[in-house]
C-alpha cells in the first residue's frame, strides 16, 4: 500500500490500546495496522503547513516567514506564562490569541520516564498526554486562561521536570512513581491565585497503553534531511514516534510540513 502527502502529527484515539492515524490529502492510514511490517519512507519535498508554499520548513511545520509571523507559533505557545490576551494585549493577533488563550486550561502531572509537569487546553485531554508518550497522567488544576496555567507550571518546575526524556520514554525506562501521592502533596506548591482552582478529584487518573511489540535497547533518530530514504520493520508507536526494529525512531511531529512517500511492504 502506497501513500503520499504532507506530514502532520498523527491523529490519535484513546482506547484500550492507543490508535494512531496518518492523514494525507486523499487518504489515511491506521498506523497500528502496519505493525510488524516493513515501511519505506521517502522524502519528496516541503510544504509549509501555514502558507502551503513549497518552501523549506524552518520549525514546527512552518517556513521561516510564517514561523515569525503566524500567531499559531508565538512565544506564549511554548511559554504559557507569557500569555497576555487576558490583559487585552496582543502578541501577534489578539483575536486568535483571545480564542486560544481565554479558554479552560489544565496543568497536569504525567509519567513518561519521570514525573513531568505540563500545560494543555482542556480540549486536548488526553491527546496531549498521548503525544508525549505518557504512561499515566493526572490533572492538578483547571484554570480559565493560559496565563494562570503558565504561572502554575513555572512554580512547579522547581519540583518536577518540564520536558520528556524522549530516549527513556521510547526505551520504556519509566520510574515507578505514584502520581496520586504526588498530587495530594502539591497544593502548597501552587501560586496563591491558582489555589482556588485546585482539582482534588483523585479518580481522574489516566492510564495509557501504546501499540508496541517490543521496546528497543538503544534508539537513533531518523533525520529525513540526512537520510531521505529509509526502510525498516515497524515494532511500535508511542508518543509521536514510529519505532523500528533496528532501533531507528521517527518523530513524525519533528517533520511536519515534509512531503513524503510511504510504502507499506
Amino acid at each position: 500500500m502506497q501513500y503520499e502527502g504532507v506530514l502532520s502529527k498523527m491523529e490519535t484515539e484513546f482506547a484500550a490500546q492507543i490508535q494512531y492515524y496518518l492523514t494525507f490529502e486523499n487518504s489515511f492510514l491506521n498506523v497500528n495496522q502496519a505493525l510488524d511490517k516493513n515501511i519505506e519512507i521517502s522524502f519528496l519535498g516541503y510544504q509549509c503547513l501555514n502558507c502551503s508554499k513549497k518552501k523549506k520548513i524552518f520549525r514546527q511545520g512552518f517556513c521561516y516567514d510564517c514561523f515569525y509571523s503566524s500567531p499559531a507559533v508565538g512565544d506564549w505557545i511554548m511559554r504559557p506564562e507569557l500569555s497576555t490576551a487576558h490583559l487585552g494585549i496582543a502578541d501577534r493577533d489578539l483575536d486568535y490569541e483571545t480564542r486560544v488563550q481565554l479558554q479552560p486550561h489544565v496543568v497536569y502531572l504525567a509519567l513518561s520516564s519521570e514525573i513531568k509537569v505540563g500545560v494543555t487546553r482542556k480540549t486536548q485531554i488526553p491527546t496531549r498526554w498521548i503525544d508525549q508518550g505518557a504512561c499515566e497522567a493526572v490533572s492538578i488544576v483547571e484554570v480559565p486562561n493560559r496565563y494562570l496555567a503558565g504561572i502554575t507550571e513555572v512554580a512547579l518546575k522547581n519540583h518536577f521536570v518540564d520536558k520528556t526524556n524522549w530516549r527513556k520514554m521510547l526505551q520504556n525506562e519509566v520510574l515507578t512513581l505514584d502520581l496520586i501521592a504526588e498530587k495530594t502533596n502539591i497544593f502548597d506548591k501552587l501560586p496563591e491565585e491558582v489555589k482556588p482552582y485546585f482539582n482534588p478529584d483523585l479518580d481522574e487518573h489516566f492510564v495509557l497503553k501504546y501499540p508496541v511489540l517490543r521496546y528497543p535497547k538503544k534508539v537513533t533518530g531518523l533525520n529525513l534531511d540526512k537520510t531521505p530514504n529509509f526502510t525498516g520493520r515497524l515494532i511500535g508507536i508511542k508518543g509521536q514516534y514510529l519505532i523500528f526494529e533496528d532501533g531507528t525512531v521517527f518523530n513524525v511531529r519533528s517533520f511536519e510540513g515534509y512531503v513524503i512517500g510511504m510504502n507499506i511492504l
